[in-house]
């Protein structure tokens, strides 16, 4: 039997005078209680439900009463581009992030100049960002992260959502890297050294400012000496100790005989 909205309020009152337990636990889950056609009370008591269950985080039934929201609220209702944010954040919070990327597009494409926008357009890189789950992995998930960091960058670029983006594709970059110095090391365990060369150039040309680029230049210069390319190996030294004079692989990679004074 579906309760009234007065005996809720009272139920609340009650429950919160004794130290109760939430509107959850007290009246099971309101998006099944209210009618299919919900009144403006209704819809307030099952958005307060939600945004508890979120707060709670019991994603799975923030999610359920907030799909029956969007179907209930009406045209115009500026909690439509709430509720499909917390839609996402809650599948998020479900590990579903294909789902949760749906619903931050819908803020961000939907409604382009919302303050919630750019902060959906980020939720969604990192969604994708989150399914890419080791650097030796299939990267396809890295890179459409990395294109979702950067239409938000040109959507937004004066937003806080984009600073926090510049960290988070520095990230990226750092894995990206690391993917091309693993399958470059795959290649020098063969004794594949061209085609190790090849891995590593493209690594340093493309991220040269992550952590792992130095030790992609001492690879380096070991491959072109097994090869005897000399020329290489004082081109590639005198990079590194140009751009990276301090770093412990310069040392050992550059041998002191072959450094300047």
């Amino acid at each position: 039997m579906r309760l009234s909205l007065g005996w809720w309020a009272l139920a609340l009152g009650l429950a919160a005078c004794s130290g109760g337990g939430s509107a959850a636990e007290r009246t099971g889950n309101a998006a099944g209680d209210i009618a299919l056609t919900a009144t403006p009370e209704e819809i307030q008591l099952l958005w307060d439900e939600a945004m508890e269950a979120y707060r709670r985080g019991e994603f799975s039934i923030t999610a359920e009463n907030l799909e029956r929201l969007v179907l209930e609220f009406p045209p115009g209702d500026p909690r439509i581009t709430k509720a499909h944010f917390y839609l996402g954040e809650s599948y998020l919070g479900m590990k579903d992030q294909l789902q949760a990327v749906r619903e931050f597009r819908r803020v961000s494409d939907e409604r382009p100049n919302d303050p919630l926008a750019p902060v959906a357009l980020l939720r969604a890189a990192d969604a994708y960002a989150e399914l890419w789950r080791r650097p030796e992995l299939d990267p396809s998930y890295g890179q459409t992260a990395l294109a979702t960091y950067q239409e938000l960058l040109n959507r937004y670029p004066d937003s806080e959502a984009a600073e926090r983006t510049r960290a988070r594709v520095l990230e990226l970059q750092e894995w990206f890297a690391v993917k091309e110095l693993k399958t470059a090391m795959f290649y020098l365990r063969l004794k594949a050294y061209d085609s190790a060369i090849l891995y590593l150039k493209a690594m340093v040309a493309d991220y040269p400012r992550t952590e792992v680029a130095p030790e992609a230049l001492k690879k380096l210069v070991e491959a072109y000496r097994k090869l005897g390319y000399d020329d290489d190996v004082e081109e590639t030294c005198g990079y590194m100790r140009r751009f990276h004079r301090d770093e412990a692989e310069t040392a050992a990679a550059c041998p002191a005989t072959i450094q300047e004074s």
